[in-house]
Parts: structure tokens; sequence; C-alpha cells
């Protein structure tokens, strides 16, 4: 990767380095919302911005990841890597590099190896990278492939709706082109097997490993996993909450009509049976439905009236229980 490549993940989602979790949350859904593709259908420019907008959301709100960047930047990747390898020693010292002198990765990784003391051509090979738009193939770790073994890894990353329906997938590894078919149900971390594709061993020609493909998933603004569930949240007002209320809610298959009970608290889950996530046998999970009670910001006189009579005469106090509280 040039360093003319590097992406600025803070400046894409509009936040400081030093901004918080929920800062980066609150950015990121803002913009996710903004550059949705079904809220820019055919707009190809909307389209690459969204996947930009997750690439840096799904580094910034992992904390190991995002330390990692921080300290490597367009390296962050390739070093934590290196520094994983089972043949690297313990006195390579990463925090003497300064990353942004690097014009390549070519050129980091040749330091690398000096400072661990490889030299090509005695018997280590130096570890190969191939980047596509759709994988990360790496061969894992530092050594001979005879060592290290002949399977192979790469993350392919997955929209939502790709992972949820299954989809087909062309795929660059290495100098090789090759068609993978995601079944329908994968989750971040599912190892995809494909087999025959790893490396060729280097003394049987007729030997080759498998490729292990694991599956990220781009963050999605409304949908969010819980094991085997999807979960969401849906806003409701406040006399919603008292009356009850007849709402439309997203499900993977469309739209449907949920009743909220009169009553019901923020924060209270309702269920959707069988509305979750596909599992390989076909099963389906069920869809978690977060309540979060909502109240306006602004009134009009109107309403700003009605509440007014309500609270002078409502009987209900939410906070009776707490007259007793003592330390």
């Amino acid at each position: 990767m040039a360093a003319t490549d590097f992406k600025d993940y803070y400046t894409i989602l509009g936040v400081s380095k030093s901004a918080d979790a929920d800062e980066i949350k609150k950015a990121f859904r803002k913009l996710a919302r903004k550059y949705h593709p079904d809220m820019n259908p055919g707009d190809r420019a909307a389209e690459a911005k969204f996947k930009e907008i997750n690439e840096a959301y799904e580094v910034l709100s992992d904390p190991d990841k995002r330390r990692k960047y921080d300290q490597f930047g367009q390296y962050w990747r390739q070093a934590d890597q290196a520094r994983s390898s089972p043949f690297n020693n313990s006195n390579v010292d990463f925090d003497g590099f300064e990353f942004g002198r690097y014009g390549s990765f070519e050129d980091f990784i040749n330091e690398l190896l000096g400072r661990m003391g490889s030299t090509p051509g005695a018997g280590t090979s130096q570890t190969r990278y191939r980047t596509s738009t759709s994988t990360d193939f790496r061969d894992p770790g530092f050594g001979s492939t005879a060592a290290a073994g002949l399977d192979s890894e790469a993350t392919i990353t997955l929209t939502l709706s790709e992972a949820f329906n299954g989809v087909q997938k062309r795929l660059q590894v290495g100098s090789e082109v090759i068609d993978v078919r995601i079944p329908p149900g994968a989750k971040p971390g599912s190892r995809i097997r494909v087999r025959g594709k790893g490396r060729f061993s280097p003394y049987y020609t007729s030997q080759r490993g498998d490729l292990y493909l694991i599956v990220e998933i781009t963050p999605h603004p409304f949908f969010q996993f819980e094991g085997d569930n999807l979960v969401c949240e849906i806003p409701i007002t406040p006399d919603e909450a008292a009356l009850g209320a007849q709402v439309e809610v997203p499900t993977p298959d469309g739209s449907v009509t949920v009743s909220i009970p009169p009553g019901i608290r923020s924060g209270q889950s309702l269920r959707l049976r069988g509305k979750g996530w596909k599992s390989p046998k076909g099963d389906r999970g069920d869809q978690m439905i977060k309540v979060i009670i909502t109240a306006p910001k602004e009134l009009t006189p109107t309403e700003r009236e009605l509440y007014e009579k309500i609270r002078a005469n409502r009987s209900f106090n939410p906070r009776s229980h707490l007259k007793g509280v003592r330390l």
C-alpha cells in the first residue's frame, strides 16, 4: 500500500483521534443513514462512501484494532500479522518503526525481516500478502511452507444482505481468480472452507492445502447480532407507550406490524419469532425489538397544552418506590 493510499478513519467519520466509543458510534450511525444504498439507489459514489464508512467504523469501534491502527497507521494489519507470527522473536522492537516514512509495504516488510534476522534464500521465505476488494489474503506467518502447513486463510467482507441470503463471490487470491459460493446464514467469524485452493506443497506438486475464508460483516445502521438472534431498536412516543400502538418494524423479510402493549417500559424487548438470522440448516432465529420511549424536543401549542393537562391530572407516580430509599 502506497503512503498516498492511506485512509484516515478518523477523518472519514468526522471525529477527533480522542473521540470516545459513543462519539464514534454516533458519527457512524449518522453517516450510515446518509449514505446507505437504500437511501441512495443507483448512486455509486454514495455506495463507495458507505463502504468506506463501514471500514472506518469496523476498526475504530474495536478497541484492539483501534490501538493497532493508532500505532502502525496504514500497515496496522500487516504489522499485527507479523507480530503474531510463530516465527517472530521477542527481540523485534516494533515501537522503533517510523511507519510514516515507508513508501510501500514492501519497504516496511523488508526492514522488518532485517530486524528479525531473516535472510532471504536461507530457508526462510517472506510472508506474502495479496489484497483485493473482497479479501485480505495472507500466508500464516514467516517460515517455510512445510513448517507452516499448506492451508491458508483470508478474510472476506460481506454486507448483511449478502450474509443473510448467501452470495456468489469472485475473489482474487494471489495471482489466481476463484469463484466462491457463500451459503445463507454466515455470521461474523464463520469459517468457510474452499477445498484445494490453499498453497501448493513445495515437495509434491500434486498436493495443495485448503483456503479458509473468515467472514466479516459490515455494520448495519439498524440490525445487530446477539447470538443467533437479530436485535434492533424502535422508538415510540410517550402516548404510544401509555395507550399501546401498532407500529411498522423492518425485518430481513420486509416490514411487519407489531402491537405495542399499553404501559410498556423504555428498554423492554419484544420478540418476533422466526424473523431473525438464518442458520446453515435453514432454521431461523428470532428478532428482538428493543423499545425506546422518545419524548419530542419541540411541541406545538396544542401539544404543550395537552401535556400540561396530563401532568395536572396524572395519578401515576413512577418514583413512588423511591421515598423509602436510604443509605
